[in-house]
C-alpha cells in the first residue's frame, strides 16, 4: 500500500492541471474526519478568486470584483454542514445536496436533477463529497461527468470501515491538462493525510502546480466533540 500511496502522491504532483479536487479520510491519529478542497485556474477569470470561511461555510469569492467576467461557474459555496453531514463540492450542486440531506435524501438521490457543467468543450465534471459522522464515519464521493454522449455518467463511491488512520481518497475534475480538458474517469485513489488542518493544507498546496493553483482549504472535524477547524491558503 505504501508503494501505491507514494505513486499517487507523485501522480498528483506531476499533474499540472487537476482542476478542482477533493480529498476525504481520517487524520493521522484517527480522531478527526478530514475534507480537503482545492481550486486551480488557467484563465484570469478563474484565477481571480480566493477561498474564505465564515460561520463554518467556505466559499469562493472574487479577489478583484472589477475583473469578474462570468461568476456562474466560479463563485459558489464549497464546504457546508447539514446536521452531522459535512458536504464539499466544486459548484452550486452543494446547495442541491444540502437541501436533499435536510429532507433525509442521500447525495445520489439529491443529485438526480443535476448534470455536468455547461462549459463546452470541457464539460467539467461535478464532483462532490459527503462525510457522515457516525460511530464509523462514512465518506461518499460523487462524480457526474460526460463521455461521448450527452447523457451524464453518474458514479458514487462510499468508504467506511476500510478507511485507515492517516489515509484518504482523492478525486479531481480533470485527468490532466489538455485541450479540451479530459475528465477524471477513475475511482477515488488513496492518498496520505497528516494530523492537523494546517499540516494537511500545506502538504497538498505544495503538490499543486504553482502557476495554476488558486486556493485550498483543509477542514478537520473531531469525531467526539464535533469541533471543526479550518486552514485556508490562497495564491492571491
Amino acid at each position: 500500500m505504501k508503494n501505491d500511496i507514494s505513486k499517487n502522491v507523485e501522480r498528483l504532483r506531476k499533474n499540472s492541471y487537476s482542476g478542482r479536487g477533493i480529498v476525504m479520510g481520517l487524520n493521522k491519529s484517527g480522531d478527526s474526519a478530514v475534507q480537503v478542497y482545492w481550486v486551480m485556474g488557467r484563465s484570469e477569470n478563474s484565477r481571480n478568486r480566493i477561498l474564505v470561511e465564515q460561520d463554518n461555510v467556505v466559499r469562493t469569492v472574487p479577489f478583484d470584483e472589477s475583473k469578474v467576467e462570468d461568476p456562474s461557474l466560479i463563485i459558489y459555496n464549497a464546504l457546508v454542514q447539514v446536521g452531522d453531514s459535512h458536504i464539499v463540492s466544486n459548484g452550486d450542486q452543494i446547495d442541491t445536496i444540502a437541501n436533499g440531506l435536510s429532507k433525509q435524501q442521500t447525495m445520489e438521490e439529491s443529485l438526480k436533477s443535476r448534470t455536468y457543467e455547461s462549459d463546452e468543450p470541457n464539460y467539467t465534471p461535478r464532483i462532490s463529497g459527503v462525510v457522515k459522522l457516525r460511530e464509523t464515519p462514512e465518506f461518499t464521493f460523487g462524480i457526474i461527468r460526460r463521455e461521448d454522449s450527452p447523457e451524464p455518467i453518474r458514479q458514487y463511491f462510499t468508504f467506511s470501515k476500510e478507511i485507515e488512520k492517516g489515509m484518504g481518497h482523492c478525486i479531481h475534475t480533470y485527468k490532466e491538462d489538455g485541450n479540451p480538458l479530459p475528465s477524471f474517469d477513475s475511482e477515488p485513489y488513496i492518498v496520505p493525510l497528516g494530523e492537523s488542518a494546517n499540516e494537511i493544507a500545506k502538504f497538498y498546496w505544495n503538490l499543486l502546480n504553482k502557476e495554476n493553483r488558486v486556493g485550498i482549504v483543509a477542514k478537520i472535524v473531531d469525531l467526539k466533540t464535533k469541533k471543526v477547524d479550518f486552514t485556508i491558503l490562497n495564491q492571491l
